[in-house]
């Protein structure tokens, strides 16, 4: 009789833990749920590219510092030289104002 009884508990035990786990599993694959996990997946990997642009950009300007004192770009202009000259378009980024003196590309 304990026998039964030990072995009648085990089953039912059992049978109430794989019900559980296949409810579970089951909740994770419905459609909000696989949303969910997949916009979760798309804001890691948004994090992760964040994080890649700013390592990449704080190397590029310790590059470029490392290749300014190379050169000797970083050192104070001589008074006597005239300042460097620099395109108005490449700093404002606005193409049109390569040549300022081409009317056409007024109108």
């Amino acid at each position: 009789m304990f026998r039964r009884t030990f072995w009648f508990t085990a089953g039912a035990a059992a049978g109430v833990w794989a019900t559980t786990k296949v409810h579970r599993k089951l909740k994770q694959l419905t459609p909000e749920s696989l949303a969910a996990q997949a916009a979760n997946k798309a804001i890691d990997a948004g994090h992760k590219v964040r994080e890649f642009a700013v390592d990449v950009r704080a190397g590029m300007v310790r590059r470029e510092a490392e290749l300014g004192e190379a050169l000797g770009l970083e050192a104070p202009l001589d008074p006597a030289l005239p300042a460097p000259r620099r395109l108005a378009a490449i700093e404002n980024h606005h193409p049109r104002h390569y040549d300022s003196h081409n009317r056409n590309e007024d109108h």
